[in-house]
């Protein structure tokens, strides 16, 4: 509701709205009469279009990068690789920290962005990447696990300049997330 969402936020209810309509006209959110507003769901087809395009967009990045990929960058990837790991290594019963996990993901991919040279494109990624969920990914040890594998796999591959594999690796991620988020509705949907 308006009058609720602007006195949470501290503003009055002209800027809210005005955010309303601006994510209504995007489909991030549905207007219902008498009740206000909701978040859109995504259904199959709009996780999978939002994967396809990250991955296709990642992809380019990714290969720019082998291209142009440095001793040193990949000094840099693997410590950033193992900054990830050591988070989502935990021993049994700990609860990861799912900011520092989402932040040493996102450092690991910003720097390949880096590496391709191409900051409009990355651009691009961010925002396609901002509508998801980060922290339940952050939360699944399985997905973090898998990540570094991938994460470690990539840097081996952009070494030995193996396009296919680099292609290859940086969909791996992309595909499970995908499957990751169809689980989780799947779950929540059946709860």
């Amino acid at each position: 509701r308006l009058d609720e969402t602007a006195a949470e936020l501290g503003v009055s209810v002209t800027p809210v709205r005005e955010a309303l309509l601006t994510l209504r006209g995007e489909g991030m959110v549905e207007s219902a009469p008498n009740r206000g507003y909701r978040v859109s769901p995504l259904n199959r087809s709009d996780i999978d279009d939002i994967f396809w395009l990250q991955g296709q967009i990642a992809v380019e990045l990714a290969l720019r990068a082998v291209d142009r990929v440095t001793a040193e960058d990949l000094v840099r990837l693997a410590e950033l690789n193992e900054r990830l790991r050591s988070l989502v290594a935990l021993p049994g019963g700990a609860v990861p920290d799912v900011e520092r996990i989402a932040d040493a993901e996102f450092d690991f991919h910003r720097e390949v962005n880096r590496i391709a040279g191409s900051p409009k494109l990355a651009w691009f990624l961010n925002n396609a990447a901002r509508v998801i969920p980060y922290r339940l990914y952050a939360r699944d040890t399985g997905w973090g696990t898998k990540a570094v594998t991938a994460h470690g796999r990539l840097i081996e591959a952009m070494r030995v300049r193996d396009h296919n594999e680099v292609i290859t690796q940086t969909l791996v991620q992309f595909d499970d997330a995908a499957e990751r988020l169809v689980e989780q509705r799947r779950r929540v949907v059946t709860d």
